[in-house]
């Protein structure tokens, strides 16, 4: 007798976002104690915040976000889905972590954990895949509006921004959180929980 399908989770992730990452370890967390295996998909910062005014020294990084996404999609492309979650996992690792600083580093060293082609480090300066990147980019920000950011995860149905969090949940606890983050959500009335934020995330 065949074991049930596992209940699909979906992640939309920025590799430079630091709540982003912490979202996606929790999730790495609840995969552990509830029924539900994720599929990962890239969207991109730089896409948006195109065309907003910025603080002039977040427009500069947001201009140099393109690299790392669309190296993330040119693998996707040219090699399969399946090294998406590798990609992140190394490139997170290597910016929250371990905190280096030089993106084109943290692209070289990622493609090569992956067991990746380095070639591939030439996509972070060209738009050969743009039109797929705003594909998955779209694709994820459909689902919550504009006025939300990365990372936006969708589950049964139902799809929303965040959480925002800036420590990772462990054990039952986040299976415990992930179970109220969905219940709320799937109530089709609800919009926003928030309070200003007092502290900057950890990776512990």
């Amino acid at each position: 007798m065949s074991a049930p399908a596992k209940n699909k989770a979906d992640f939309w992730f920025d590799p430079l976002c630091p709540f982003a990452w912490v979202t996606s370890r929790w999730i790495g967390e609840v995969e552990a104690v509830r029924d539900i295996e994720t599929e990962w998909h890239v969207m991109s910062l730089a896409v948006l915040n195109e065309g907003r005014d910025l603080d002039p020294g977040y427009r500069e990084s947001m201009d140099n976000a393109w690299g790392m996404v669309r190296v993330i999609i040119a693998a996707r492309e040219e090699h399969g889905p399946q090294f998406i979650k590798p990609l992140y996992d190394a490139m997170g690792t290597l910016i929250h972590n371990q905190g280096e600083k030089d993106r084109t580093q943290v692209i070289t060293k990622a493609l090569a954990e992956c067991g990746l082609p380095a070639s591939l480090a030439d996509a972070a300066t060209s738009d050969a895949y743009d039109r797929q990147l705003r594909a998955s980019h779209d694709e994820g920000i459909s689902l919550v509006g504009q006025d939300v950011g990365t990372p936006v995860v969708a589950f049964n149905g139902t799809a929303f921004f965040g959480p925002v969090l800036t420590r990772i949940p462990r054990g039952e606890e986040a299976g415990r959180i992930w179970d109220a983050t969905t219940t709320i959500a799937a109530f089709p009335h609800f919009f926003e929980l928030k309070r200003s934020r007092t502290e900057s995330p950890e990776f512990d």
